[in-house]
């Protein structure tokens, strides 16, 4: 079985698209994603690069392309009023949902991103949404404890010593790292290569 470290934000619609397409792309490979929240203004900050949704043009443009990928890839796209909006809440809940050291279920991922992304125009930090999400979600740690929060860091800091610049990205054991939603053929096709070699490549 192939292991597939999944790198991303809830902030980005690029990470919500690649996250529901995965099951698919996926299919018939033996494979294990392990699901790494981190935060992306982290990544931002460690390479020195700025937001692509900083540029307007550029950000008109994100939003009308993940809508027709949506649409052709049959998946809800109902992005936030708010957009970018600060995501550490949504982090921290999931960085929680699994011991320390662990990686969050994809239920777990799938239920805070539909929070973002499926909600068609509802705040993500909405105090009382987030409280049904965490709910939903029930955690196993304290969302807001210092551990928690350290983690997530470490989770940043360790995708960038990994090469890691941008979200959604994708990491097998052979060191090979695929960067974006588009990039999913690659990770097949590079997945299917080490198969027929017999092994993870590591």
């Amino acid at each position: 079985m192939q292991r597939i470290v999944f790198d991303f934000d809830v902030v980005s619609p690029y990470a919500w698209l690649a996250f529901e397409r995965l099951p698919q792309a996926l299919e018939g490979i033996s494979q294990h994603v392990e699901y790494r929240p981190l935060l992306f203004a982290g990544l931002l900050k460690a390479w020195g690069t700025r937001a692509p949704v900083d540029v307007a043009p550029r950000k008109a443009w994100i939003f009308r392309q993940c809508a027709w990928l949506a649409q052709r890839q049959g998946s809800t796209f109902a992005p936030p009023a708010l957009h970018p909006f600060n995501p550490l809440a949504l982090l921290r809940l999931l960085v929680a949902s699994a011991p320390a050291g662990g990686q969050p279920n994809r239920r777990a991922v799938e239920l805070v991103m539909r929070h973002v992304w499926a909600r068609d125009g509802a705040d993500p930090n909405d105090a009382d949404a987030l409280r049904t999400l965490a709910a939903a979600v029930a955690p196993l740690r304290d969302p807001n404890a210092d551990a928690v929060k350290a983690e997530l860091r470490e989770r940043t800091e360790d995708a960038v010593r990994a090469g890691v610049f941008g979200v959604p990205s994708f990491r097998l054991d052979d060191g090979q790292a695929f960067w974006g939603q588009d990039s999913l053929d690659m990770v097949v096709d590079a997945l299917r290569t080490q198969a027929a070699r017999g092994g993870s490549g590591a």
